[in-house]
């Protein structure tokens, strides 16, 4: 009995550590009794259900029978025999139907938007994510804000900015008069990278196209862009959120030009609530622009 409640304990143990490392979500259909193996090292002749088996070793030179010469010793120097390994094949993978730029520009809704999208293979995060998280708040807004991606919340909720981080925007944005019936919310990736990590620039190229409709069906007058991925990839800036917030910048996306200003994101003043005086200025000056 107690070495169950050892081998309890040390397991919630484990479990809490993959959920502080944003391992939160299984992604096989079956689990996997990794006690079957027993005493097999893992990766030797055993496999997940799928996965293709390592080839045997080649067996060793036989032993030397007892009462026989021992085999002579190659020289100190002496180089092994080189041997030529074969080149590795890779099988060549045919062009994904999403690798080409997906052709949005007769979209007329962000319900049609939302269909395409669902239909959509060319990013890989939506084979790691639960749901798809298109926007939230109005279909049309004086303000669109755009994030960085959703996190582990807004992917089993489908919907951005509903975590804790979506709580403190609601706020930001109450105090300067506004909420979900003038502002349109979004991200510049539509699925949860896994363990919450920041969206590749690679990830964020392959859904601008979907974003740059967003921006046109939504039809905002002003553009905030909260952190510096979301910040980098719409300015296509170098710079971190620091040199870039608070500065107001003409934004050329879905064939409009708009006015646009990057702040701090919530996530960030939740950790750095000293923060939270810079994204004070920012807002007010959101505001005077939408007057």
């Amino acid at each position: 009995m107690i070495e169950d409640e050892t081998i309890r304990k040390a397991a919630g143990r484990l479990l809490a550590w993959y959920e502080a490392m944003g391992v939160d979500a299984a992604l096989a259909d079956e689990p996997v009794d990794w006690l079957a193996r027993g005493e097999t090292a893992p990766g030797a002749r055993f496999a997940l259900p799928g996965m293709a088996t390592a080839p045997e070793t080649a067996p060793g030179p036989p032993a030397a029978r007892p009462g026989a010469a021992p085999a002579p010793r190659p020289p100190l120097n002496a180089r092994p025999p080189t041997t030529t390994r074969p080149a590795r094949q890779f099988p060549a993978k045919a062009p994904a139907a999403g690798d080409a730029a997906p052709d949005v520009a007769g979209v007329a809704n962000l319900a049609e938007l939302k269909a395409r999208l669902m239909a959509f293979e060319g990013c890989g995060l939506k084979a790691t994510a639960k749901n798809l998280c298109l926007y939230r708040g109005a279909e049309t807004a004086p303000l669109m804000i755009i994030g960085e991606a959703p996190g582990r919340e807004e992917d089993l909720e489908g919907k951005p900015f509903v975590g804790r981080a979506g709580q403190l925007l609601d706020k930001m944005l109450a105090s300067i008069g506004m909420d979900e019936t003038n502002t349109h919310i979004t991200n510049i990736v539509y699925w949860r990278p896994p363990g919450n990590r920041t969206p590749t620039p690679q990830e964020a190229l392959a859904c601008r196209p979907f974003l740059e409709r967003q921006v046109a069906l939504v039809r905002p007058k002003v553009v905030l862009a909260l952190g510096g991925a979301s910040a980098k990839h719409l300015f296509d800036a170098a710079d971190g959120i620091m040199r870039i917030r608070g500065k107001w910048r003409e934004l050329n996306i879905g064939g409009t030009s708009v006015k646009a200003m990057a702040t701090l994101h919530p996530a960030y003043l939740l950790r750095t609530p000293a923060a939270k005086n810079m994204a004070w200025r920012d807002l007010l000056a959101v505001k005077a622009e939408l007057k």
